[in-house]
């Protein structure tokens, strides 16, 4: 199986146990596992955890966030594509109005914010896959917003950081600048605005986030502040269950979401890496990576040129997986030189991502976000509303099959994975961060499978990051002979210590055989301020 040793310096030791939850707050963890002590299922600590998780870590993830999931019953993968759709207002013609001739769509604000999608993927996880009630779910992010925590460090530095960009937004600085100021590590804070949200949702089951009276109070707040969020646009949103894809790598299939995400580039860069014997190479060595690098770029200038809503795509998914066109891009990559394949400029962002798994054998893969960091900074503060920003993710550009449109789903960072072998469950997983989700994906499953690192050290290991053109960024902690490596090969990098914003942050959990019997093995990032909880 596994190489148990880990050659890197760390925080954490991989988790065993029958029933796991992993995320990046242990709040969340823990209402996760409450659920599971309940007799719940690994759906229900899911849904548990991601709503705590819009308390504690509103940075990456609130009640306005979009959500993705993909999840094994016991005996099949389920998706769920919990992303939103633009407002019907929304065209090109709109934003010209409002703004002229702009290169992109508003970052910031209500024209940057499509219908959230999170609440509706709870409220239809729970009720397909459910076994406890779905206002228990909600119990713990209920006390956690009414009886308030204390900011962890992460968290604390992301808040920080977001403060004097967002602090004139519409809601912001009532809800998330207490004092006049972003909470300090350690002090307390509390959201008893959301909490009211949490009950409405709860009694519910979602109802009145999309046709109630949090939707009313989220239409009253746009058109007070510009946006042109409609209750029809609320009301008519439904999230929709899809077949994941994927691909065949090293002994094992890798699945995602299709498009509209970006998960699509994992599989693409996966797919060009397996023309290379990457299991021969040393795991850390210039030449590995410089192949991984260089698949990450070709698969990115396909996923940006080609990713959209899939009722919009001129290339389907199956045309840019075909195993004849992935030997035709892996023969462009010179194993020596470093090349530009013409990929977009990828955003940074704020996102969650956690995985929670049973002894019965159910395994979710589940991810949600904001989008950049808080989102839009858009809050319906008697509410606790903090909405995503994803509409930022359309073009203008009316030959994209990206161009906003009213009813439309825009280009989506966000990517839950889950790998399979022999067509039984293997492993659970994700890496947050923006474009740092396939690049963090392709590094650590390339460091599992071809190379036996357990789930913690390829968690642990130093990473790499695409940004555009022939310039990466690498982790302060990289071996400085690699780094000159790279930059011999051409490569243009920056040396970046900070983590968090840059890097990615990844949950794992392995089954490591019968559920019941042998568990799984978990790993959480310690890039964050979460953990990987079991019993």
């Amino acid at each position: 199986m596994f190489d148990w040793a880990s050659p890197y310096p760390s925080v954490r030791l991989p988790v065993f146990g029958r029933n796991v939850v992993a995320t990046s707050h242990p709040l969340a963890v823990q209402a996760g596992l409450r659920m599971l002590l309940r007799g719940g299922n690994a759906v229900d600590a899911a849904v548990a955890a991601a709503a705590t998780m819009t308390i504690v870590e509103p940075c990456s993830n609130g009640l306005g966030s979009d959500a993705f999931c993909i999840l094994w019953d016991g005996e099949q993968l389920h998706g769920l594509n919990a992303s939103g759709h633009a407002p019907a207002a929304w065209t090109p013609e709109y934003f010209t109005r409002r703004y002229g001739v702009a290169p992109t769509l508003p970052t910031r604000g209500w024209d940057s914010v499509t219908v959230p999608g999170a609440v509706g993927a709870w409220a239809a996880l729970s009720a397909r896959f459910g076994k406890l009630p779905f206002a228990d779910l909600l119990e713990p992010a209920i006390e956690v917003a009414e009886r308030g925590y204390a900011v962890p460090v992460v968290v604390a530095q992301k808040w920080r950081a977001a403060e004097p960009i967002l602090r004139d937004k519409p809601g912001f600085a009532e809800t998330f600048l207490p004092n006049g100021r972003a909470p300090t590590i350690g002090e307390r804070f509390a959201m008893p605005a959301a909490a009211r949200t949490l009950r409405a949702i709860a009694e519910s089951r979602g109802e009145s986030f999309y046709r109630g009276e949090v939707a009313a109070a989220m239409v009253a707040h746009a058109a007070a502040n510009g946006g042109s969020m409609t209750a029809a646009d609320l009301a008519n949103y439904r999230p929709e269950w899809v077949d994941p894809i994927g691909i065949d790598y090293a002994g094992h299939r890798m699945h995602q979401i299709p498009p509209n995400g970006q998960g699509i580039a994992t599989l693409i860069a996966l797919g060009i890496v397996r023309h290379f014997d990457l299991a021969s190479l040393p795991v850390d060595s210039v030449d590995a990576y410089h192949l991984q690098i260089e698949a990450m770029k070709l698969a990115f200038a396909d996923a940006y040129r080609h990713v959209c809503d899939a009722r919009s795509a001129h290339v389907t998914s199956d045309q840019l997986l075909d195993e004849a066109y992935l030997a035709s891009r892996a023969r462009l990559i010179d194993p020596r030189r470093a090349q530009v394949f013409e990929s977009g400029t990828p955003l940074r962002g704020g996102t969650i991502y956690l995985s929670a798994v049973d002894e019965n054998g159910m395994m979710v893969s589940f991810i949600q976000s904001n989008y950049m960091g808080f989102g839009s900074g858009v809050v319906v503060p008697d509410w606790g509303v903090s909405l995503q920003n994803r509409g930022h993710g359309f073009s203008l550009d009316p030959t994209s099959p990206n161009v906003v449109a009213p009813g439309k789903r825009p280009f989506h960072t966000i990517i839950p994975a889950f790998l399979t072998k022999d067509g039984q469950p293997q492993m659970s997983f994700g890496v947050m961060g923006a474009n740092m989700q396939p690049q963090g994906q392709l590094q650590t499953v390339v460091r599992m499978l071809d190379h036996r690192q357990h789930p913690q050290a390829a968690c642990d290991a130093p990473r790499w990051r695409f940004n555009q053109d022939l310039e990466i960024n690498v982790e302060a902690t990289m071996d400085p002979k690699l780094v000159q490596g790279l930059a011999e090969r051409g490569h243009r990098i920056d040396v970046i210590d900070d983590s968090y914003q840059d890097f990615g942050a990844g949950q794992f959990i392995w089954r490591l055989g019968d559920p019941a019997r042998d568990g799984y093995v978990a790993a959480s990032d310690p890039r964050r301020d979460g953990q990987a909880g079991a019993f």
